[in-house]
């Protein structure tokens, strides 16, 4: 039996999500029987629980170092003082990171994987090379140039990129040049490039299970509105929400009818916002033919999220590499960007240049966006179309694939 470790960084949700779409497709393309352990912390680690259930075992909490969570994403100035000092009980990150390394090293030893797959986990890439063992590295950053932040942080940047190169194959979750979105994110190397692979995006299985039609589907027929989406760990969530409110409260906004998915698994947050300004169930306003300006959504199911995304008009996001990707690429509808940290601005920023979406980083800045893209819909729908025509989709499987490769070639 073949054993394969799945290292995922607990930083948000793009990397969870990308590596349950390869774990999904992983056994199509290897040909003998394999066991998978996952090693994660935190929201991730938990997921995993949930997920695999009599698979407890093959599921490892491992303290990855991650940032100190802030107001609007993470803190930096919490994160640097995290350095040498213990911050919201996470130890220095000096112990951390040598007591990670422990850890992992120890499971390395414990597990004796044939592979391993990071996403995230640059840790994991040092290991695997001091145990010989061939390694994947999953990504959509490298060295990303930054805006908003000093330049001290690249020296940091450079370090990240060292440990980035030491895997085997550096696998980008992205389309090849030059439709590649993350392209601001990456500035690779002359010497890494020989291991880059641009295996495509790792987008959701198509293949859905017809479901009956719900209350939110049929409410929404018929209607213009934009799908403003909150992703990301609870501080990107939050601080996504609190912009947004900040431009709902716009005059001009009075008469745009907007979606907005949480992505927490609450359903007391389900509620319809009537022009009357009274609040209503889903069935409500239903059942009573309401004339709704703003839709709340805990967590939509994947038929939900489908046929929302191709109702909608646009679709307002925070820049998360995962999201655009199947906004952009898979469905072919503008985005308006508002970035929480400089990842999301590069992301953003790349697909303004190409004309398929806005960066807007004020308040009325997005008000100004809404209009653009309305006004010049045409036009931004030419540039989606071609977009979207060489947008390939289909990362999981060729990183599956490779994979596949790889084990066979150790024999």
């Amino acid at each position: 039996m073949l054993k394969i470790g799945e290292f995922i960084y607990p930083w948000g949700s793009g990397h969870y999500t990308r590596m349950m779409r390869l774990n999904a497709v992983l056994e199509d393309h290897i040909k003998k029987k394999i066991e998978v352990h996952f090693s994660s912390k935190d929201h991730v680690y938990q997921k995993l629980l949930e997920k695999f259930p009599n698979q407890k075992d093959q599921i490892h909490e491992i303290l990855m170092p991650t940032p100190i969570d802030g107001k609007f994403g993470p803190s930096v100035s919490l994160s640097l003082l995290n350095l040498f000092l213990p911050v919201s009980n996470n130890p220095p990150l000096v112990k951390q990171i040598t007591s990670y390394l422990r850890q992992e090293s120890k499971l390395y030893n414990e597990i004796k994987f044939d592979l391993v797959i990071n996403d995230g986990d640059m840790g994991s890439n040092i290991i695997a090379k001091n145990h010989q063992i061939p390694s994947l590295f999953i990504t959509n950053q490298f060295r990303p140039k930054l805006y908003t932040s000093k330049s001290y942080f690249y020296p940091a940047i450079i370090f990240v990129s060292k440990q980035i190169a030491k895997a085997t194959k550096i696998l980008v979750a992205d389309s090849p040049p030059p439709y590649t979105m993350c392209e601001y994110n990456l500035n690779f190397t002359k010497e890494v490039l020989k291991k880059v692979v641009f295996v495509g995006h790792f987008t959701a299985n198509k293949n859905l299970e017809k479901k009956p039609i719900s209350d939110l589907e049929k409410l929404i027929e018929n209607s213009e509105f934009g799908y403003w989406m909150r992703t990301g760990n609870k501080s990107t969530n939050n601080g996504t929400g609190e912009r947004y409110e900040q431009v709902f409260h716009q005059i001009e906004m009075r008469n745009e009818r907007r979606i907005i998915s949480h992505a927490k698994n609450n359903q007391t947050i389900d509620s319809v916002l009537g022009k009357d300004g009274k609040k209503y169930s889903i069935s409500d306003a239903l059942e009573k033919k309401i004339d709704w300006i703003q839709i709340d959504i805990g967590f939509l199911s994947e038929q939900e999220k489908e046929t929302v995304l191709n109702l909608c008009k646009y679709a307002v996001v925070n820049g998360s590499h995962t999201v655009m990707g199947e906004i952009l690429g898979g469905k072919a509808k503008p985005i308006i960007g508002i970035p929480i940290y400089d990842e999301h601005t590069n992301n953003i920023k790349w697909a303004q240049d190409k004309n398929l979406g806005i960066l807007a980083v004020k308040t009325r800045q997005v008000i100004n966006s809404i209009t653009k893209i309305k006004d010049n819909y045409n036009k931004f729908q030419e540039n989606l179309d071609d977009f979207s025509k060489n947008f390939v989709p289909n990362g999981a499987d060729n990183t599956a694939k490779i994979a596949a490769s790889i084990l066979e070639q150790k024999k």
